[in-house]
């Protein structure tokens, strides 16, 4: 059976992105897999050791509570209306998503997240891995106009700059 794998964070985004992933499940007739990656505290060579067993057991518990608060909040009780399996994946969040979309018919559905300068810089794109490694086609849904204005309403309250009251009007 084809499967839809929608990639989720937890972040913002993340609802507009299974919505896409539930739409294009019922249109194909698929599986929607919701898949949410994560890594070790202290990254891998910091769960290593035998004292962080725990921590790891905790991080895990955490991940699966936060993706089953994620699909409450995208679909509710009434669930997506297509056969739905929650995954998480302990790894990089571009790995995880293209190994677990392997098979050619799979689609592969993420978002296109904030891509400010500094995150660039930090962090790299899970959608522009996904685009180049993927052996599926790759859906990657744009942010809402919404939340770049809340980015930038969090930039300026980070900073203490001013409101420009000429900003509020239409």
């Amino acid at each position: 059976m084809p499967r839809v794998v929608v990639g989720v964070s937890g972040a913002l985004g993340s609802p507009a992105v299974l919505s896409r992933g539930a739409a294009e499940a019922r249109v194909r007739d698929a599986e929607l897999w919701v898949v949410m990656a994560w890594q070790a505290p202290g990254g891998e060579l910091g769960s290593r050791s035998a004292c962080n067993v725990s921590a790891l057991a905790q991080c895990r518990t955490a991940v699966v509570e936060r993706l089953r608060e994620v699909l409450d909040e995208a679909f509710g009780t009434q669930g997506p209306a297509a056969a739905l399996a929650g995954l998480t994946v302990r790894g990089t969040p571009g790995a995880a998503l293209v190994d677990t979309a392997r098979a050619s018919d799979d689609l592969l559905v993420v978002g296109s997240g904030s891509r400010s300068p500094l995150r660039r810089l930090v962090r790299p794109s899970v959608a522009r891995y996904c685009l180049a490694h993927a052996a599926c086609l790759v859906l990657v849904v744009p942010s809402s106009p919404l939340h770049a204005d809340l980015d930038a309403v969090h930039r300026r309250n980070l900073w203490h700059l001013p409101l420009d009251t000429r900003e509020l009007t239409p």
